[in-house]
């Protein structure tokens, strides 16, 4: 079994989430995508988040009759903040025997992965999916990774991706990467503009109705 492991806020979920989600479905044949929503983003303000479950239930309305896609609650569960260390260890101790975990992540929090919790084992645990830029092409990952550390991954050509120590892999992908971020839905709901076809219709039939 190969899973994509998508953390965020996801405040709103929007049909950038959704699209590249489905594009590393296809792109590394996976079984499946699990959508994890942080309870409390250690780098976010919680008072910039909306609760939980709006933010869960947005996400269930989004992929609805996607059998590829699913949610976890797993980080609300935990409670307190959300580090990706943690919500990887509960898939691997979770997840079948010979199960291949991918972590999915954009580019620019990649590039703050330094700043996470316990980053140097996260990053050996399971694969990493990289959402890059637009024209983005990497060759080595100098100046993302200390120097000592990023010469432990090796590009491996025909895979197209990194390969670790422990046999896991730090992939760059570029998408078809969406102009839309949460942050400006949420501008646009304050000042009373249109987010028609930057959300699905049930998120935003749910954000009209809830004043999410």
């Amino acid at each position: 079994m190969k899973c994509g492991l998508f953390g965020g806020t996801f405040d709103p979920v929007h049909l950038g989430h959704l699209r590249c989600a489905e594009e590393i479905l296809e792109l590394f044949r996976l079984d499946q995508i699990i959508f994890i929503p942080a309870c409390m983003q250690p780098l976010k303000t919680p008072r910039d988040i909306s609760a939980f479950h709006h933010r869960e239930r947005m996400i269930r309305l989004a992929i609805e009759g996607n059998p590829s896609f699913s949610i976890s609650d797993v980080e609300n569960r935990r409670g307190g903040r959300s580090y990706s260390i943690e919500t990887v260890r509960h898939f691997i101790d979770t997840s079948p025997d010979g199960a291949e975990l991918y972590f999915i992540l954009g580019q620019d929090a990649f590039h703050d992965i330094r700043m996470w919790k316990e980053w140097q084992e996260l990053v050996q645990l399971c694969n990493f999916v990289v959402m890059a830029r637009p024209g983005h092409k990497t060759k080595n990952l100098d100046g993302v990774l200390p120097p000592d550390f990023a010469s432990r991954f090796q590009y491996d050509s025909t895979a197209e991706g990194f390969k670790g120590p422990t046999g896991n892999s730090i992939f760059f992908r570029n998408l078809t990467l969406f102009d839309i971020s949460s942050t400006d839905i949420k501008r646009r709901i304050k000042a009373g503009r249109s987010i028609k076809y930057l959300v699905p219709d049930p998120v935003l039939d749910y954000i009209l109705k809830n004043s999410v």
